[in-house]
């Protein structure tokens, strides 16, 4: 039975991950929600874009060309898991650092999106489509941030963790897609999505800097000495 240590993602002091079938099953279920995440991400890139064209709108572009960056941190989730990459704490390290080059893809792309929308005070016409996208959205990458999340945590891996996180981020960008869509059919109130979308670039910067970090075992491994006990076993400081 392979055990292999793993941090917390409260900050807590390492705990031992056991990788039994328990933990094989949780693997193979990060790799399929990868999948259908990358199925659905196509799908909802393409339905955005061309939303976006029909009804000149920024945002809805902006949303449909996330999904693409989105897209790459399932990919990487995918590669992560398959063949005896699943096994290897060096390609979690690989994965987790690259998921986090995602968010930094992704927060800029955001904000200048957002920041054009507002200098050229675009006025996009209503999009039933794009608000049926957006409400999908809505329902969709939630349920798959949570799960990835939590299948992070079972598997002591932050790359799948962050991946949910995305999915999260894709949530909060689609609520203030419809909130912009809405508020702009409703009330007039063009600039609503363009201004919760700078502060989900801002949310997307901190999100890819916590995952670019060591997690916590690797740091305590790169500061604290290893003993080791007369049978010759390698043990941690206890903390």
């Amino acid at each position: 039975m392979d055990r292999s240590y793993q941090g917390s993602y409260s900050g807590a002091s390492p705990v031992a991950v056991i990788r039994d079938p328990h933990w094989q099953r949780s693997a193979r279920r990060a790799r399929l929600l990868a999948w259908l995440s990358l199925a659905y991400m196509a799908a909802e890139g393409a339905i955005a874009i061309t939303a976006a064209v029909i009804a000149g709108s920024v945002a809805l572009l902006g949303f449909g060309l996330d999904s693409a960056i989105e897209g790459l941190a399932s990919v990487i989730i995918v590669w992560r898991f398959t063949g005896t990459r699943t096994w290897s704490e060096t390609a979690e390290a690989r994965a987790r650092k690259a998921v986090a080059v995602t968010f930094f893809l992704l927060a800029p792309y955001i904000a200048y999106d957002a920041a054009a929308a507002l200098i050229a005070r675009d006025h996009a016409e209503t999009s039933w489509l794009g608000i049926g996208l957006s409400v999908a959205s809505l329902i969709v990458m939630p349920a798959l941030g949570v799960a990835k999340r939590r299948l992070g945590a079972r598997l002591g891996s932050a790359a799948t963790a962050g991946e949910g996180t995305q999915n999260l981020l894709c949530a909060y960008l689609a609520a203030a897609v419809l909130a912009g869509l809405l508020a702009n059919t409703i009330l007039g109130w063009w600039w609503l999505d363009p201004v919760v979308a700078l502060g989900i670039a801002a949310l997307a910067v901190r999100e890819g800097t916590e995952a670019s970090l060591d997690p916590p075992h690797d740091r305590v491994r790169k500061q604290s000495p290893r003993h080791v006990s007369p049978a010759g076993e390698r043990s941690w400081p206890a903390h």
